[in-house]
Parts: C-alpha cells; sequence; structure tokens
C-alpha cells in the first residue's frame, strides 16, 4: 500500500492502515530519536509520541514534501523539546536539592549512582564522549550533523526538515565536523 493510501485511511481512522504505517516507519523513527537522546527508554516513549501525533495531525499532511521528511521533522523536534524539558527539570531539582535535607540528597546520589552503573553498561565510552561532543555543538549545527551522519540523509533531505537552505545545512554539517575535530582531538591525539 502506498504512503499516500495509509495517510488517506489513517484520516478515515483506519487503524489498520495506521498498524501497517507505524511498522513501516518505527525502526526509522527510533533510530532518530535514539540518537538524539542517547537512551533506548526516552527513544521509545517519544517514538510513541511521534506517532500518536502522526495520526492527530494526518489531515494537515498536503503530500509537499516526502512522508519520510514529515515524519523526520516530528520526531527530530520532539526529540530536541525532550531535551530541553530534561534539561529545565534537571535544573530545578539541582535548586530543590539545594533547599532539602540530607536524606534525600543520599538517595539521589545513589540512584544516580545506579543509573550511570546502568548507563556505562549499556554505551561504549566512545559512544558517550563523541554524544557529549555532539550535545556542545549549537542546535542546528547538531541536528544537522546528525540526521546527516547518523540517519544517512542527503543535504537535500535535511534541507527539507529543517527548513533551511540547501547552502545553510552545507555549512552547519561542515562547521559541526570541525567543531567535532577540535572537540575530539584529545581523545584521538593524546
Amino acid at each position: 500500500m502506498q504512503d499516500k493510501d495509509l495517510i488517506n485511511k489513517i484520516i478515515n481512522n483506519d487503524r489498520d492502515a495506521f498498524r501497517i504505517f507505524v511498522d513501516k516507519y518505527q525502526n526509522m523513527v527510533f533510530n532518530v530519536c535514539y540518537n538524539f537522546l542517547n537512551n533506548r527508554f526516552d527513544a521509545d516513549d517519544i517514538t510513541q509520541e511521534v506517532f500518536i501525533e502522526v495520526y492527530n495531525k494526518a489531515n494537515t499532511f498536503k503530500f509537499e514534501s516526502k512522508i519520510s521528511t514529515w515524519i523526520y521533522r516530528i520526531a527530530t523536534n520532539k526529540s530536541l523539546n525532550h531535551i530541553r524539558k530534561m534539561k529545565k527539570e534537571k535544573l530545578l531539582k539541582s535548586i530543590d536539592s539545594f533547599f532539602s535535607p540530607d536524606d534525600e540528597k543520599s538517595i539521589d546520589i545513589i540512584d544516580n549512582r545506579n543509573k550511570i552503573a546502568h548507563e556505562e553498561l549499556e554505551h561504549d565510552e566512545m559512544r558517550d564522549i563523541l554524544h557529549q561532543a555532539l550535545n556542545k555543538l549549537p542546535k542546528n549545527q547538531n541536528t544537522a550533523f546528525k540526521l546527516h551522519k547518523f540517519e544517512n540523509l542527503a543535504y537535500k533531505d535535511i534541507a527539507d526538515i529543517m527548513e533551511l537552505s540547501l547552502s545553510a545545512v552545507e555549512s552547519l554539517i561542515h562547521r559541526a565536523g570541525k567543531n567535532l575535530r577540535k572537540k575530539l582531538s584529545n581523545y584521538y591525539y593524546s
């Protein structure tokens, strides 16, 4: 079944068409989310949110771009929004912990140690270093670089997703690579 037919059936609340659509794009969406979030649980949650939005807003898709471009844009935006939300929550927790009793701080430290141990098992050291360096890049450089290198998208597709010109995307990816080389030079040349 063609994507256009699936979207039209989804608009008409055809749940079978939606299941087919999810099956077709689920791995792609999860990978996009995971590459931004670097956490399987968060990527699963955001993947679900992406498909809920696709279902709820299928009638807004105008077929002016590829469906995959539309889905990439939703997944990218939801992932970036999640990162912003987590940063705010982390800041609020640190402020709260400053004013809370020491008992709660010790529980937070234990929880953080357990989380760190779990994450260390899940990710190897180089992947963590790379993601830390990527997360220090400006937002647009980070997004363009991840879409190109991790999702293997062409510059034109990235330009469509990010709603930028082709030359802007080329520049972002070039600058991201240059900045990453600087940030990672300590690990590769020491």
